[in-house]
This record gives structure tokens, sequence and C-alpha cells, in this order.
């Protein structure tokens, strides 16, 4: 899961880097954004840092 979000994140920021458009930059950022957020849990649920259950 992890790999496939890291090359996700690759291409966004490639994306972003030929992106003129202010709007679609705005877009891209955003996207690029959660994907680096999903990155982050996914990571720390593989650590064991987040526990994965419903607190009730």
């Amino acid at each position: 899961m992890t790999m496939s979000l890291e090359l996700q994140i690759e291409q966004l920021r490639a994306e972003l880097r030929n992106t003129v458009d202010p709007a679609e930059r705005r877009q891209i950022d955003a996207e690029l954004q959660l994907a680096q957020a999903e990155l982050i849990i996914a990571l720390a649920e593989q650590d064991g840092e987040v526990d994965t259950e419903p607190p009730f």
C-alpha cells in the first residue's frame, strides 16, 4: 500500500512542477497533501504507532 502511495505522491509532484494554471495547481496541491497524509498514517499503522481499532 505504501508503495502505491509513494508512487502517487511522486506523480503528483511531477504534475505540480509542470502545471501553470493556478486552479489546477491548487487542485493538485490538495491531492498531494491528502496523499502525503495517507502515507503518514499508513506508515504509522505499520509501525504500530496508531491503533486502527475504533475507540468504542
